[in-house]
Parts: structure tokens; sequence; C-alpha cells
């Protein structure tokens, strides 16, 4: 398979120079997904902006996590599973949370954990859910707002980690500490 361009600054589409400055900013540097992701500015500002719209949802940044690195687990994208560990020790997820999610083992809070079933049912079932997943997860306290959310949160999921499966995206050094070699890794198999 032919290489995907890692885009700069210079090279990236007029279209998504915005966006890679945007990031340059808010990051202190370009990161290898939205340097690939520049090919295709559409894609660029769609994550992004999918992004930002997340960022708004009625969920913690814990919650949040949760369903983000339960997607990158189940659809085994380890410079997702990298960068969202960085992002959820910097957004103060707790570490046994994170350890569960990276390990595929339940989270001790049985209302997160209702959280990253109803995650994994999304991903693996295509969103559909029986009658009896729906009302597991909202006697644990959660809403149908929140059960949306998750379909929200799946989405962006999709756009990042099949662009990484097909970009072959290197991992960042800001990443590196927290790589992942999940058992689920296609490229283990």
């Amino acid at each position: 398979m032919s290489a995907f361009r890692k885009h700069t600054l210079d090279s990236a589409p007029e279209a998504a120079q915005p966006i890679l400055r945007n990031a340059l900013r808010g990051y202190g540097f370009v990161p290898n997904l939205y340097a690939a992701m520049a090919e295709a500015p559409s894609l660029l500002e769609g994550y992004t902006t999918l992004s930002e719209i997340l960022a708004k949802a009625d969920l913690s940044e814990t919650e949040r996590q949760i369903i983000l690195m339960t997607n990158n687990r189940l659809n085994s994208c380890a410079y997702c599973m990298a960068a969202h560990t960085t992002l959820s020790q910097m957004g103060g997820v707790p570490d046994d949370v994170i350890e569960a999610l990276r390990n595929d083992t339940p989270i001790a809070d049985n209302k997160l954990e209702a959280l990253r079933q109803v995650a994994i049912a999304v991903n693996q079932q295509r969103g559909w859910l029986t009658p009896e997943q729906v009302d597991a997860f909202l006697a644990a306290g959660y809403s149908r707002q929140t059960l949306l959310e998750v379909i929200l949160a799946t989405a962006l999921k999709t756009l990042s980690n099949y662009t990484n499966h097909l970009a072959e995206t290197e991992l960042d050094p800001a990443f590196v500490a927290n790589s992942w070699a999940g058992d689920t890794l296609k490229a283990a198999e």
C-alpha cells in the first residue's frame, strides 16, 4: 500500500492549514493524526468539529474517555489508545479507570462500568441494543441523552481509528510513553 503523506503546515491543502495551525497552538505540535487527515480537509474539519461538539456533551471527562478509549480498544487503534491515555492522565481520569480501559477489565465503579458496557454494545452491535441493555443503562443512572452521546463519541472514534488504520499513523513522541499493544491489535495477528 502506498504511504499516506504526513502533511506539514506548508504541504497541507489550504483548507486544512488553519486547523493545523490551531492544533499547533493548542498542543504545541501537529499530531500525526491531524497531519494524515489533512489530505482530506473535510475529514479533518469534521473530526475537529465533532470533537468540539463532544466536549459540550453532558458527559464528564472520565465518561468521555471511557467511551472513546473503549472504541479505540474495540477498533484496535494503538495510536488513539496511546493518545487518549495521555489525554486521560492530563484530564484527571482516575488511574484505575485508565488501566481498566487499556486492559479490557471491568471498572470498579458500577455506573462507569455500565457506561463502558453500553459503549461496547453500541460498537459491537452497531447500535442495535436490546431493550434489556437500554434498561440496564438507564437503571445505572444514565439518561437517553447519554445513550445518544455514546453514539456521538463512537462516530468520532470511527473517523480517527479508521484513518489511523488506513494511514498507518506513527505515534507522536508525546504519546510514546503510553504506547499500547493490546491483544486485539490487528498488527499482532
